[in-house]
């Protein structure tokens, strides 16, 4: 999926699927339909599915941020 189709199918406050893709010092990288958001201040293991929430989204720097659902 690209950063255009997710933007055309999510909104902030949706709970989305994804997989831990990169743990940082400041949280957790998520993968999603071949884009990546940041779970700020969550840590879970590189590989693990998780379900969470998107907080919010920038279409300029083509990111969003997450939180568990």
């Amino acid at each position: 999926m690209s950063w255009q189709d997710f933007l055309a199918r999510h909104q902030v406050g949706d709970v989305i699927e994804g997989v831990v893709t990169e743990q940082v010092p400041f949280g957790s990288f998520i993968e999603s339909g071949g884009c990546t958001g940041l779970a700020y201040q969550q840590t879970w293991p590189v590989g693990a599915r998780v379900s969470v929430r998107i907080l919010a989204i920038d279409p300029e720097q083509q990111r969003f941020s997450l939180a568990p659902a």
